[in-house]
C-alpha cells in the first residue's frame, strides 16, 4: 500500500521531485554581496538543488551540492579601486568610474580560466536556472541565454533606477531616490531638481558610453547567441528580482509582481553562542554593557588617520562601557584597556547579545538590517554609496544618529555616543522597529525559496512580467501620446493665429482703402 501511494505521488507531483542545476554568479570582490545570497544558496542546496557558484570567496568547508568556481582575478587592483572611490569626482566622472570598473570586472570574469573551463566550454555544463548579483554586469546575462535558462537577480543594496528598468518597475524621481553617495531632500524643489540632474547624468553615462561597451563584450563571448538575441532583449527577460529591502527599512514603494522584497535574507535563524573569550569580555562589562564598532569590509580601520584614531580612542577610553572594535591588524598602539580588537567578529551573534547597547557602523545595508533586526540603536559613520541614504533613514526614524567620519571632532563623537547611550528614546525606537520588521507572514529566506521554486515549476513564469519592461523611454512615459496632443494643440493654435493674422491684415486693407476713398472724395 505504501509503495502504491509513493508511486501515485511520484506521478502527480513530478515537478517537486526534480532537483534543478543552478548557476550562481556573484563575482563582486566585496564580501557583503556574496554573503547576502550565501544562506539562500545553501538552503537551495539542502533541498537537493545543485549549485555551481562563480565567486571570489570559495567555501572554507565543503557544502553538499555546492561547487565553487573561484575567480580570484577580480581582486587584482581592488585596493587601488577602493582608494579611488574616496577621491572627489564630478557626477559624470563618478558614474564613469563605476561603469568602467564593472565593465572590466565583467571582462575579467568571462576571461577567467575557471569560468572558461567549467562553464563556457562547449558541452561542459547545462543549467536550469541562473542566479546573478545585480551590479551592471550585463554581458554576463549571456550565460542565461546560452543555457536557455530563466534568470533571477539579487539586489544586495536594494534597487535603483537601472535594476527597476530590468523588469519595468515604476521608479518616480519625485519621491524615490536611488542608492547614491548624494542625498537629496525630495520634499523641496531644489532637492528634486538636483536629484533629477543626478539620475539623468547617471542614465546618460550608462546609455551613451557603457551600454554599447557591454554589448560589444557580450558579442565577443557569446557570438552565436548575439546573432539571435541582442543584449537589450536578454536584459529584459529577468524572471524575478529579489530586493534586499522591506517597507520597515526604508520608505515604502511600489513593485511589479516579479520584484520581491526579501530584506534580511542573509540573517541567520538563531544566533550562535560566542566564544568563551568574547563572552567573558562582554560579561565583564556588567550593567554598563558593550559597544560594537565596525566599518565593514571595504573600509580598513587600520588605514584611518592618526588624528581620527585618537578621536575614537579618547572617547572609548572615557566610557564605562567596553568596546568590541573590528580592527584590521593585530596591534593597535595606544589601545584603551576597555577595547577588544579583532580582524573578524561574528557580527550577527554579537548584535543579538542583550548586553550590546550600541552599534557604531559604516551604514552598509546588510549591517543596518542586522541592527534593526536585533533592535540596536546605531551611530552611523557613512563612507560612500548607499550608506548615506541608509543612515539618513535611520536618523529620520529615531533609530540612531549620524556623523561625518572625516570631519567629526572628539567633542562631536563623545557627545553623540553619550547621547545614544543615555537617551532611552533611541533604544525604545530600535526595539519597536525590530518588532515591526520581524512581523511578516514568511521569513525572507522562506519567501525567496518559495518564489525560486515557483519560477522553476512554471518554466520562468513569463506571466509575471509586465509589458512596461519592453517599452522605450518615450513610450513608457507616454511622451509620444503627449507629443501628439502637443502637436495637435500647436496646429490648432497655429491655424487660429493664421486666421487672426489674415483677419487683421484684411482689416488693415479695409482701413487703408477707406482712407484712400475719403481722400478722393475731398
Amino acid at each position: 500500500m505504501k509503495t502504491s501511494w509513493f508511486l501515485l505521488l511520484a506521478c502527480l507531483l513530478p515537478g517537486y521531485l526534480e532537483a534543478a542545476r543552478i548557476l550562481a554568479l556573484f563575482p563582486i570582490p566585496s564580501p557583503s554581496h556574496y554573503f547576502f545570497g550565501l544562506s539562500y544558496l545553501k538552503k537551495l542546496a539542502s533541498l537537493g538543488h545543485e549549485i555551481t557558484s562563480v565567486n571570489p570567496f570559495p567555501l572554507k568547508e565543503p557544502v553538499e551540492n555546492i561547487y565553487d568556481v573561484p575567480v580570484p582575478e577580480v581582486f587584482d587592483n581592488f585596493e587601488e579601486i577602493l582608494k579611488s572611490v574616496h577621491k572627489p569626482k564630478s557626477l559624470w566622472k563618478g558614474n564613469d568610474f563605476i561603469n568602467e570598473y564593472t565593465l572590466n570586472l565583467t571582462r575579467t570574469v568571462l576571461s577567467s580560466d575557471g569560468v572558461r573551463r567549467e562553464i563556457l566550454s562547449p558541452g561542459k555544463a547545462q543549467f536550469d536556472l541562473v542566479i546573478a548579483d545585480l551590479w551592471r554586469l550585463d554581458a554576463l546575462y549571456g550565460l542565461a541565454a546560452t543555457f536557455e535558462a530563466p534568470i533571477i537577480g539579487l539586489a544586495p543594496y536594494g534597487t535603483d533606477w537601472k535594476i527597476d528598468g530590468l523588469v519595468g518597475n515604476i521608479s518616480p524621481m519625485s519621491y524615490i531616490q536611488s542608492p547614491s553617495s548624494n542625498l537629496y531632500d525630495l520634499k523641496t524643489f531644489r532637492g528634486r531638481l538636483s536629484h533629477f540632474l543626478d539620475r539623468s547624468i547617471a542614465w546618460m553615462n550608462w546609455s551613451w558610453r557603457h551600454r554599447g561597451k557591454q554589448e560589444t563584450l557580450y558579442r565577443k563571448y557569446f557570438p552565436k547567441i548575439a546573432d539571435k538575441q541582442p543584449l537589450s532583449e536578454i536584459s529584459r527577460n529577468y524572471a524575478l528580482i529579489f530586493v534586499n529591502q522591506h517597507f520597515t527599512l526604508s520608505s515604502p514603494r511600489s513593485y511589479v509582481p516579479n520584484m520581491i522584497e526579501v530584506g534580511g535574507l542573509h540573517i541567520d535563524k538563531e544566533p550562535k553562542p560566542l566564544s568563551q573569550e568574547l563572552e567573558e569580555f562582554i560579561q565583564g562589562a556588567g550593567e554598563n554593557g558593550v559597544i560594537y564598532f565596525s566599518l565593514g569590509t571595504n573600509v580598513r580601520s587600520k588605514s584611518l588617520s592618526q588624528d581620527l584614531r585618537k578621536v575614537l580612542m579618547d572617547t572609548f577610553a572615557n566610557l564605562p562601557q567596553r568596546v568590541l572594535w573590528k580592527f584590521d591588524d593585530d596591534q593597535l598602539p595606544g589601545k584603551p584597556s576597555n577595547v577588544f580588537i579583532s580582524k573578524w567578529f561574528p557580527q550577527q551573534d554579537i548584535l543579538a547579545h542583550p548586553k550590546v547597547k550600541l552599534f557604531i557602523t559604516h551604514g552598509g545595508l546588510l549591517s543596518t538590517i542586522e541592527s534593526i533586526h536585533y533592535g540596536k540603536p546605531m551611530l552611523g559613520l557613512p563612507c560612500f554609496f548607499d550608506q548615506f541614504n541608509n543612515m539618513e533613514h535611520v536618523k529620520s526614524q529615531g533609530l540612531g544618529l549620524v556623523l561625518n567620519l572625516k570631519k567629526m571632532t572628539s567633542q562631536d563623537f563623545n557627545s553623540t555616543v553619550l547621547r545614544l547611550l543615555t537617551e532611552k528614546s533611541f533604544e525604545e525606537a530600535a526595539r519597536a522597529r525590530a518588532s515591526l520588521y520581524r512581523d511578516r507572514p514568511m521569513k525572507p529566506l522562506e519567501t525567496a525559496i518559495w518564489w525560486t521554486e515557483y519560477i522553476l515549476r512554471h518554466k520562468g513564469a513569463t506571466h509575471m512580467r509586465v509589458a512596461g519592461r519592453e517599452l522605450d523611454f518615450f513610450t513608457y512615459h507616454s511622451l509620444d501620446v503627449l507629443g501628439t496632443f502637443l502637436l495637435g494643440f500647436l496646429a490648432i493654435l497655429g491655424m487660429f493665429s493664421f486666421c487672426v493674422v489674415k483677419a487683421f491684415q484684411k482689416c488693415l486693407r479695409y482701413v487703408k482703402e477707406e482712407k484712400k476713398l475719403k481722400l478722393k472724395i475731398r
